[in-house]
C-alpha cells in the first residue's frame, strides 16, 4: 500500500484530520463555555460530543500511521485492518457518548430540571452547525477519494454534531415556548441519532473484519473488465474482500490451451493492469490461469 496514489491518499486524510482537531477544539471550548453559564444541558452534551470528535481524530491518525506501514513477514497482507479497527473504535465513542448523553438527559427530567432560554445557546448551536456541517462534507469528499472506511465514520460523527447541535437549537426555540423540558428532550433526540450511527458503522466493519466481499457495483465492474478481454475465454472463483483501503481480489482465467506460458502470462498481466486503472480502489490481484478445457469449465 505504498503506490504515489495511496502516500497522496494518506497525505489527504491527515490534511482534513488536522482541520477537524483545529475545528473541534474551537468548537468545545465554546459549547462548554456557553453551556455552563447558560445552564444547557443538551449544549454540554453537545461540547461532549464535539471532545469526542477530537479523540476520534487521534484514532484516525493512528489507524493512519500504522495501517500504512508495509507488509512484512508477520502481516504479509499490510496492516490494513489497523484502520478497520480505527472505524470500530470511532464507533464505540460515538456510541458511548450518545448514550451517557440519553442517560443523563433522562435523569434531568426525572428531576424535574428546567433551563432557562438564552440567546448565546442558539448562537453556539448556530456556529456548530455550520462549521460541522462545512467538515462534515470535505471529509466525507476525501473519504470517498481514498476508500477510507475511517475516515468516512469520522465524516459521520461530523455529521452527527451537526446534527446534535440542531436538536440544541430546537431545544433552545422550545423553552421559549415554556416547554420546559425542551433542552434535554433534544439531548435525548441528539444521543439517539448518535448511537444509531454508530450502530451502523460498526455493522459495517465487522463486514470486512469478517472477510465480507467489496460491494456489489465493484465487483459488477470488474467482472465488465474480465469480459472485454477476449482472451479470456471463460473465468470462475472471483473472490474479493477487504484489507482496510486495499482490495485483495483473486480469480482463475481459462484460455487458449495452446498457447505457452509466456503468452498465457501476458493476459495475466493485462488483465491486473486493466483492473488497476479502472478500479478507483487500490487492489491487489493474483489471477491463477488454466487451460481452457472441458473438465476445468465452471
Amino acid at each position: 500500500m505504498h503506490s504515489d496514489k495511496e502516500k497522496g491518499d494518506g497525505k489527504r486524510i491527515k490534511s482534513v484530520t488536522y482541520l477537524s482537531i483545529a475545528t473541534n477544539t474551537g468548537l468545545c471550548v465554546v459549547k462548554f463555555v456557553v453551556g455552563t453559564l447558560s445552564g444547557s444541558l443538551a449544549l454540554i452534551a453537545d461540547g461532549i460530543h464535539s471532545f469526542s470528535d477530537m479523540a476520534t481524530d487521534g484514532a484516525i491518525l493512528l489507524g493512519l500511521h500504522f495501517g500504512s506501514k508495509k507488509a512484512d513477514q508477520s502481516h504479509p497482507y499490510g496492516h490494513g485492518r489497523l484502520e478497520t479497527f480505527s472505524a470500530v473504535s470511532v464507533a464505540i465513542v460515538l456510541v458511548v457518548v450518545g448514550g451517557a448523553m440519553i442517560y443523563h438527559a433522562t435523569g434531568a427530567i426525572a428531576r424535574d430540571e428546567a433551563t432557562s432560554p438564552h440567546i448565546a445557546i442558539l448562537i453556539a448551536a448556530t456556529v456548530s452547525i455550520a462549521a460541522k456541517e462545512w467538515l462534515y462534507r470535505i471529509t466525507r469528499k476525501v473519504a470517498i477519494q481514498s476508500h477510507s472506511s475511517a475516515l468516512y465514520a469520522n465524516a459521520w460523527h461530523h455529521r452527527s454534531d451537526a446534527l446534535s447541535s440542531v436538536a440544541v437549537a430546537i431545544g433552545f426555540i422550545s423553552l421559549e415556548f415554556n416547554f420546559t423540558h425542551g433542552d434535554q428532550v433534544a439531548a435525548i433526540a441528539v444521543g439517539l441519532m448518535i448511537v444509531w450511527v454508530g450502530a451502523g458503522i460498526i455493522s459495517t466493519s465487522l463486514r470486512e473484519l469478517t472477510e465480507g466481499a467489496i460491494d456489489p457495483e465493484t465487483i459488477d465492474r470488474i467482472k465488465d473488465i474480465i469480459n472485454s478481454d477476449s482472451s479470456i475465454r471463460q473465468w470462475h472463483q472471483l473472490r474479493t474482500r477487504m484489507v482496510g483501503r486495499e482490495v485483495f481480489l483473486d480469480l482463475h482465467i481459462l484460455v487458449d490451451p495452446t498457447l505457452n506460458v509466456a503468452a498465457a502470462h501476458e493476459i495475466a498481466e493485462r488483465l491486473e493492469k486493466a483492473v488497476h486503472e479502472q478500479i478507483t480502489w487500490p487492489t491487489n490481484i493474483i489471477v491463477h490461469v488454466e487451460p481452457d478445457i472441458p473438465e476445468l469449465r465452471k
